[in-house]
């Protein structure tokens, strides 16, 4: 799926994601560029090409979910966006996803 359009992979899905799903998606890919400003800005000492894929791939969808038009509270695309960093990346993951996300959401959010 590297560097492929999310449509193409999309359409290549036995089952099309909900459209929630969908929207997430979009206003991540949307908002990618914007995202990793604000990864590195908020990542402080660490370049963004030094942060794990998964946990970049993590915050890009919580900024994204942060850039919707009416997005959910803080509160719950932080803890899902650590969630998914406890399953899927490293025992010290979950606390820096924490700390980068709370920073670009009180930035964007408020």
């Amino acid at each position: 799926m590297k560097e492929r359009p999310l449509l193409v992979v999309v359409e290549e899905l036995n089952l099309r994601p909900d459209d929630y799903a969908m929207a997430l998606l979009t206003s991540s890919e949307l908002n990618e560029p914007r995202a990793n400003e604000l990864i590195s800005e908020f990542s402080i000492d660490w370049p963004l090409e030094r942060i794990a894929l998964v946990d970049r791939l993590v915050m890009t969808l919580a900024v994204g979910e942060m850039m919707l038009d009416d997005p959910p509270p803080k509160a719950v695309i932080l803890d899902e966006a650590v969630e998914l960093a406890k399953v899927y990346s490293t025992d010290a993951s979950p606390k820096f996803v924490n700390g980068v996300l709370s920073s670009i959401a009180d930035h964007i959010l408020n």
